[in-house]
C-alpha cells in the first residue's frame, strides 16, 4: 500500500468520544472508533460533572480502534484536532493536574452566581456589553465563582483554567492552548474584540487573568504531539495539532458553515442551531449566543439543553429500539393530537430557565399512547429549538436550508418534523459525525498552512463537505401551519409555569422530612 497522508478528527462529547481517520486527499473517513462513558452519579439536582481522565481513557481507545479500522501506520498521521463539549471548567494546579471533576455545560447548580457576576458587572445590559453575552449557568464563569465560593481550598489551588478540549489539546501537547471559538462560550471574553474582558474577570477575582491562558487565533497550532502521548496512541511524537474548538464551531467546518448563508442544526444530547457571520451578532436580550467560531469569524447560536435525552428517556422507558421509537411516533398524527412537551427536563438555556422541568400537557386518554408520547417528545424539543431560530431570525440570521447532524438527524420522521417546525428544507450531510469531521478538517487547515500553503478553510469545506441529497425533507404547509400553532401554545407554557418551576426546584432540593415513628 502507498504511503497515505491521514488527519485524525476528535469529538469528545457528554456521552462519548468519537475519532475518525480522514484521508487528506480526498477526505474520506476510512476509519472510526467510539468510546463511552457516564456523568458522577449521586450528586445534587442540577449538578453534571465528569472526571477528566474519562475523556483521555476514551480518547486513547477511539483513536486506537480508528486507527486499526484505517490500518493506518504511525507515519501516515500528519495532524490531529480535537472538538470537545463547550463551557466545561477543568481546573489545574500549578502542576497541570486536575483538581476536582469538571462541571460541565449542562450544570445548572450555578444560579446564585450567575446572578452575582450580572451584578458585579452592572446588570444584564452591562453584562453584554462587557462580553457580548449573558451570564448563564451554562457558562464557565460561573463555575469558577462557584468553585471559589464553595470550595475555597480547591480554589486556592487554582493554577490554570481550562475548557475540555483544551485539556485534551494539553494532553496531546503539553501546552495550556485556548483558541477564539470555544473561549468565546466562557462568558469571560469580549466576543467583538477577541480578547479576555477585565470587568468579566473582575467580578469574580482580579488576580483570575493570572490564570487565563493568552488567546489565540483558531489557525494556529496548539502544538506538537508529545512522545509520552503518542506512545499512549501509537503515533509518532511531532503531529500537528490544531487549535481545535468547541463541538458547535467544529460542527460548523464539518458542516461547511464557513461562509455566510448556511445555517447547522445539530440534534445531539442537548440542540444547537448556529450560522456563520464576518461580524459579531449580538443579541441586546442576551438570548442567542454571540460566540466566536473555530475560523477568525464568528457564530450566533442557540442552544437548548434537551434533546435526544429526552427520546431517548422515552425510548428506554417504553423499551423500545430506535426503529421501533420512531415507527412507535408515525402512528400518530402531527400535532400528536393536541400532547405537547414543554422540554426543560433539568434546566434550560434558551429560552433561560435553570430551574426547568419536563411538563407533558394535554394528557388524556386519547393522547396516553406510547405513539403520542414518542411523537410529542420529538416534536417538543424541536419546537423547543425553534424557540431560538425565531429570535435568531429576528437578528438578520434567517434560514431557508438547515443542515441537521447529531444522532436525531438519522431518523427520517425527525427530518420531517424538522422541515415543518422550521419552515424550511433539511437537509444531511455524507458524513454524519459533524464535529469529529470539522476537527480533522481543521487539522488538515492546520497542517497545510503550517506547510506555508495559503489556504482558506471555506476552500477545504467546500471540497470536502457534500450533502447527502436522498435524505432531504420539505416542508408540508398544513403541518408547518399546525407547528406554528403548537409553538404559540408550548411558548405559553414555559412562560406562565416559570414561577412554578422555581418552587419546585426548592421543593426537590429541600431536605426530606424525618419519616413518623410509632410510639410503641
Amino acid at each position: 500500500m502507498a504511503s497515505r497522508t491521514l488527519l485524525i478528527g476528535i469529538d469528545s462529547g457528554t456521552q462519548s468520544t468519537k475519532a475518525l481517520v480522514v484521508e487528506a486527499k480526498s477526505g474520506k473517513v476510512l476509519g472510526t472508533g467510539s468510546a463511552a462513558y457516564d456523568l458522577i452519579p449521586g450528586l445534587p439536582a442540577g449538578a453534571k460533572e465528569q472526571h477528566p481522565s474519562e475523556w483521555i481513557a476514551a480518547t486513547a481507545k477511539a483513536v486506537k480502534a480508528a486507527l486499526k479500522e484505517a490500518k493506518a501506520s504511525a507515519g501516515e498521521v500528519v495532524a490531529i484536532g480535537v472538538s470537545g463539549q463547550q463551557h466545561g471548567f477543568v481546573p489545574l494546579d500549578a502542576r497541570g493536574e486536575v483538581i476536582r471533576p469538571a462541571k460541565l455545560w449542562c450544570d445548572t447548580s450555578t444560579i446564585a452566581e450567575c446572578a452575582e457576576i450580572t451584578a458585579a458587572l452592572g446588570g444584564p445590559k452591562a453584562a453584554i456589553r462587557a462580553t457580548g453575552n449573558a451570564v448563564l449557568p451554562g457558562f464557565t464563569a460561573p463555575k469558577i465563582l462557584w468553585l471559589k465560593k464553595h470550595e475555597p481550598k480547591n480554589y486556592a489551588r487554582l493554577s490554570t483554567v481550562l475548557l475540555p478540549h483544551d485539556y485534551l489539546n494539553f494532553w496531546l501537547t503539553g501546552k495550556a492552548f485556548m483558541e477564539y471559538g470555544d473561549a468565546s462560550g466562557s462568558a469571560l471574553m469580549d466576543v467583538r474584540k477577541r480578547r479576555w474582558s477585565d470587568a468579566a474577570v473582575r467580578a469574580i477575582d482580579p488576580e483570575l487573568s493570572g490564570k487565563l491562558p493568552t488567546l489565540s487565533s483558531s489557525d494556529v497550532p496548539a502544538g506538537e504531539l508529545t512522545a509520552a502521548t503518542a506512545a499512549q496512541l501509537g503515533l509518532n511524537p511531532g503531529v500537528v495539532v490544531s487549535a481545535g474548538g468547541g463541538d458547535n464551531m467544529m460542527g460548523a467546518i464539518g458542516t461547511g458553515n464557513t461562509r455566510e448563508g448556511v445555517v447547522t442544526a445539530s440534534f445531539g444530547t442537548s440542540g444547537t442551531i448556529y450560522a456563520c457571520a464576518e461580524k459579531p451578532v449580538v443579541d441586546p436580550q442576551g438570548e442567542i449566543a454571540a460566540f466566536c467560531d473555530s475560523t477568525n469569524r464568528w457564530l450566533p447560536l442557540l442552544c437548548t439543553m434537551n434533546v435526544t435525552v429526552a427520546t431517548e428517556m422515552v425510548r428506554r422507558d417504553f423499551e423500545l429500539d430506535h426503529a421501533e421509537f420512531e415507527k412507535t411516533a408515525a402512528k400518530a398524527p402531527a400535532g400528536s393530537d393536541g400532547l405537547v412537551l414543554v422540554p426543560y427536563l433539568e434546566g434550560e438555556r434558551t429560552p433561560n430557565i435553570p430551574d426547568g422541568t419536563g411538563a407533558y400537557f394535554g394528557v388524556r386518554p386519547k393522547t396516553f399512547t406510547a405513539s403520542h408520547f414518542a411523537r410529542a417528545t420529538m416534536e417538543g424539543v424541536t419546537l423547543g429549538m425553534n424557540y431560538g431560530l425565531r429570535r435568531l431570525a429576528a437578528l438578520g440570521v434567517k434560514a431557508t436550508q438547515v443542515r441537521a447532524t447529531g444522532g436525531g438527524a438519522k431518523s427520517k420522521l425527525w427530518r420531517q418534523i424538522m422541515a415543518d417546525v422550521f419552515n424550511a428544507e433539511v437537509v444531511t450531510l455524507k458524513v454524519s459525525e459533524g464535529a469529529a469531521y470539522g476537527a480533522a478538517l481543521q487539522a488538515l487547515w492546520s497542517w497545510r498552512r503550517s506547510r506555508g500553503e495559503s489556504v482558506a478553510i471555506e476552500d477545504i469545506t467546500d471540497t470536502f463537505v457534500t450533502l447527502n441529497r436522498s435524505e432531504t425533507a420539505s416542508p408540508n404547509a398544513a403541518n408547518a401551519a399546525r407547528y406554528a400553532e403548537l409553538q404559540a401554545l408550548q411558548d405559553e407554557l414555559g412562560k406562565s409555569m416559570r414561577p412554578a418551576f422555581a418552587q419546585h426546584r426548592a421543593w426537590i432540593n429541600a431536605p426530606a422530612a424525618p419519616s413518623a415513628r410509632t410510639k410503641k
